[in-house]
């Protein structure tokens, strides 16, 4: 048999896992950032490129794509060549796809800061980098595919089916869902509108969790994991049944994103079944990776690699498990939009993701550089204060949740909310915020003590060259089954029909959901009384977006009658057929908005704005200073209301001709309604003097930013007619 000498690519892993470290320590500290600004909401008063709305996306991204999204590439650089016994495709296509995936991630780092956002849920890049993040991604593919094709090991081990599904999966959940009408070099808007945008939107949202932040590192946790503990994988056949049910169950689970809310209950129910179903192949995984450590149980207890992947799978199975229980109606109904949801996300970012990536760090470079780690002493204390971390972090925002969900429910006898004034709930729970904002600072040391550690033991290891390694040449066999041979091992030998079989089995659930609720219409019944915005009021929900105000408020009232006192009429389906992209939200910091329209005056919100303590004694809220100061720039709106057209808003030539005029004329009215207050007239009229003594052009209250907003805001939920409009302004 014929032996063949190669070389495996080595410095690609490092520069990933380089690219890791960096990209991870900046994700985290902008968190920690988002943590201090709920206990100190004017710590970065006036940069409106640190404001919260703009820096939570920011977060959010570094994290899943830049410290994960590295991570992910590292490993599976490293894990591909070696299970297939040969150099990655092509050099070319492995450089293509970190410097294209950094100058992503660059782009993200400055674009999100300036405003330039969809809005949309781990989906907020403009469409230039969505295009970029396609190419890019198509290359990593390609790559991969090209390598499994010219292997030297012909069976695919189990991460490599992971790997493929998370390829084709994440190529399809992208393009669907950042399907948007460009505008402009960096503004767009989604081809979806209200409920069909929010159900693709979560198809994406709870399927990018599921094939980004989870399909691959299972693929890692089945070869470093048994690598670590030098053991085999517990099960083969566990492992099967865990890969088909989990990527054919997964993608069904995204409705349960949207319970009570105007979805059509019948996807809401599919979310719903599957999301219960889908807690046995996750289990089945954790199972099969725990147990891949029988017999290596007091290697664990001395080995930091094997503490954080314990850890990690542990915190795997925590956090599948509480997925499908959040996805119950009675549970969600009181999670949802409460901090109960940002503790489940992080026991699976901080656990599950974090430490992973952590153990496979450790794992890899003493191999890579040829020497020890540094210090175990360093590891180990790095494991400790960083699983102090998480728990500090997460279980301050259960108690968190709960209380919101209590306290928002509550009545007095007489039927009236309890806790009427919405700051109530927020006051209570700033003790937690404290401790989160702990936990936080904990984890990020621990994450800078191994990065001191790792980039110690890179320094005094050997420089990292191409490994020489050796394997036969792959030998052809018959395309049909050998003689004993199963389907699923035929499959294994099979690259292109596995595959397949994989997209087939992606593909059911998005076409079975997605498809009636985009095609018939009758699922989204219209209401005659609904109206496009008018020019001003749509300029002013782009600021909405910009500021990245859906991020602490939601614009979906639920069927709930503690829901409906407080805000007022639930919402129905045919109110959202103009808003594109949809922001129902997925946290309430603030109250709900979509009845907003109305029960404040034009100058309450011209107060709240320039200082929201001013009008809600004990916000937690940011002011938005600039948005008074700054001049509105309109020269794009036609071009918007155009863009609006060809997703079939119902905007006339007339409308679109006179739209500078018609904003005037609302922008006028709104400016005259502020003069209705006394402070705002002399505090205008001074500005306006020492504007003409300094010889500066002074901007018209009617021509700034704030007056579209406000625009915007009195707009909301007011197309209907509305019995009880819910609590006074003196209540909120």
């Amino acid at each position: 048999m014929e032996i063949e000498q190669f070389y495996y690519d080595n410095k690609i892993v490092r520069r990933f896992l380089l690219a890791t470290m960096f990209w991870g320590i900046i994700g985290m500290v902008v968190g920690l950032l988002l943590a201090f600004l709920f206990l100190f909401p004017n710590l970065t008063e006036g940069i409106s490129w640190l404001s919260f709305g703009r820096l939570r996306p920011l977060h959010t991204n570094a994290v899943i794509f830049a410290f994960v999204g590295n991570a992910i590439f590292a490993g599976v650089y490293y894990s591909l060549q070696r299970l297939l016994k040969a150099r990655m495709y092509s050099d070319f296509l492995s450089n293509f796809n970190f410097w294209g995936w950094q100058l992503i991630i660059v782009a993200a780092a400055i674009t999100l800061p300036l405003g330039y956002t969809t809005s949309k849920e781990y989906a907020e890049l403009e469409w230039p980098i969505d295009i970029a993040i396609a190419l890019v991604w198509v290359a990593f593919g390609a790559n991969m595919i090209g390598t499994i094709l010219k292997r030297r090991q012909r069976h695919l081990y189990v991460a490599v089916w992971f790997y493929l599904a998370t390829f084709v999966t994440v190529a399809v959940l992208h393009i669907f869902n950042s399907l948007e009408i460009p505008v402009s070099a960096l503004k767009s808007y989604s081809v979806y509108a209200g409920v069909q945008d929010a159900l693709v939107q979560w198809w994406y949202g709870h399927n990018a969790v599921a094939f980004f932040l989870t399909t691959p590192f299972l693929g890692l946790m089945y070869y470093f994991v048994p690598k670590a503990a030098n053991r085999p994988v517990y099960s083969y056949k566990l492992s099967i049944v865990h890969f088909w049910s989990l990527i054919f169950i997964y993608i069904w689970a995204g409705p349960h994103h949207l319970l009570y809310s105007s979805l059509p209950d019948w996807a809401q129910n599919l979310g719903v079944v599957f999301s219960v179903m889908l807690i046995a192949p996750s289990w089945g995984g954790m199972i099969n990776g725990l147990l891949t450590l029988r017999g290596a149980w007091d290697k664990v207890r001395t080995d930091p690699v094997l503490k954080f992947m314990v850890v990690a799978i542990t915190g795997y199975g925590m956090a599948t498990f509480e997925g499908p229980m959040l996805s119950l109606k009675n549970v969600n109904a009181i999670a949802h939009f409460t901090d109960w949801v940002i503790a489940h996300v992080h026991v699976g970012a901080l656990a599950w993701n974090g430490f992973l990536t952590f153990g496979m760090i450790y794992w890899l470079v003493p191999r890579m550089f040829k020497t020890k780690l540094y210090s175990n002493t360093l590891a180990n204390f790095h494991f400790w204060i960083g699983t102090l971390g998480i728990v500090l972090y997460t279980l301050p925002m259960y108690v968190a949740g709960f209380a919101q969900a209590s306290m928002w429910k509550q009545f007095n006898p007489d039927g009236t909310l309890l806790y009427g004034n919405f700051l109530e709930t927020v006051t209570q729970i700033i003790p937690m915020y404290w401790m989160r904002a702990i936990g936080g600072s904990l984890y990020i040391l621990g994450a800078l003590v191994g990065v001191y550690n790792v980039l110690v033991t890179m320094r005094k290891g050997s420089q990292v060259t191409d490994e020489l390694a050796e394997a036969p040449a792959l030998q052809r066999v018959s395309k049909g089954k050998v003689a004993g041979e199963g389907f699923h091992t035929w499959l294994e030998r099979r690259p292109v029909q596995l595959t397949i079989l994989a997209t087939i089995a992606v593909l059911i659930g998005g076409i079975v959901e997605i498809v009636p609720t985009l095609m018939v219409k009758s699922n989204i019944p219209t209401i005659s009384s609904v109206k496009p915005y008018t020019p001003l009021e749509l300029e002013g929900r782009d600021i909405y977006i910009r500021e990245g105000c859906v991020s602490c408020h939601s614009q979906m009232i639920r069927p709930f009658r503690s829901e409906v006192e407080r805000y007022g009429e639930y919402s129905r389906s045919g109110e959202y057929v103009y808003d594109h992209p949809f922001l129902w939200g997925s946290k309430r910091t603030g109250p709900d908005l979509f009845r907003v329209g109305g029960k404040y005056s034009d100058n309450w919100h011209f107060n709240h704005m320039w200082d929201p303590q001013s009008t809600s004694s004990g916000s937690i809220m940011p002011s938005y200073k600039w948005l008074i100061l700054s001049k509105h720039d309109r020269s794009a709106t036609e071009s918007k209301m155009e863009a609006m057209v060809s997703l079939g808003v119902p905007y006339t030539e007339e409308d679109i001709a006179g739209a500078q005029q018609s904003m005037k004329a609302q922008a006028r009215a709104i400016e005259q309604n502020l003069y209705n207050d006394p402070d705002f007239v002399k505090s205008y009229e001074e500005d306006k003097k020492f504007a003409e003594e300094r010889g500066e052009t002074f901007v018209e209250m009617q021509d700034r930013e704030i007056v579209a907003l406000i625009a915007y805001l009195q707009r909301l939920g007011t197309d209907i007619k509305i019995k009880d409009p819910g609590i006074t302004a003196k209540n909120e």
